[in-house]
């Protein structure tokens, strides 16, 4: 829906553009520029930092994920081959307590997905803001009237040079450097 509302809303400002009266000073002062955020948050040293702190977060989950799926697993072996000799009632209480382990199994999955999935946006809601404000900033500065994201879909063209991305990534680290 925000992709649609932006969509429409740089169409306006570039049809706006063409219905006015070309005069030199309405022509000069159109100037457009593209911004690749996944890129500028995948290539910013704090994206990266985010990037290998997910990384890790997922790799320690689905090791443990990984080790209790074993151990279900050989409680279903050894309960398939002693199911022919034990009794009704044994058997009965050794399936309930699989079906339990799988339950809890994919809880288990089902809360690491969504603890990672709660990470990854703590981790990189803050970094798009502070890229977001870093190029209302450049915006400000440099005159543009319009700046779109280049996003699947949304921007189908544009000429390299009106693509920004460098310069945010640039601009970014070098004030997350001072900050600190």
């Amino acid at each position: 829906m925000k992709k649609i509302l932006v969509v429409v809303i740089a169409g306006l400002c570039i049809l706006a553009a063409g219905v006015i009266p070309k005069t030199s000073d309405a022509a000069d002062t159109l100037k457009v520029g593209i911004v690749d955020l996944l890129k500028a948050l995948n290539e910013s040293e704090a994206g990266k930092r985010a990037k290998t702190d997910l990384e890790s977060l997922i790799k320690s989950k689905q090791t443990s994920i990984e080790e209790k799926g074993k151990n279900i697993e050989k409680l279903r072996a050894d309960f398939e081959k002693q199911a022919a000799i034990i009794s009704p009632e044994a058997k009965k209480a050794k399936e309930e307590e699989l079906e339990r382990l799988l339950r809890d199994y994919q809880r288990i999955v089902a809360d690491s997905q969504a603890e990672v999935k709660k990470k990854e946006g703590e981790l990189t809601g803050e970094i798009l803001k502070d890229l977001r404000e870093m190029i209302n900033k450049i915006a400000q500065e440099e005159g543009y009237t319009l700046i779109l994201e280049h996003a699947e879909g949304l921007v189908l063209y544009s000429n390299k040079s009106l693509d920004l991305t460098d310069k945010v990534i640039k601009r970014y680290n070098e004030s997350k450097a001072v900050k600190k």
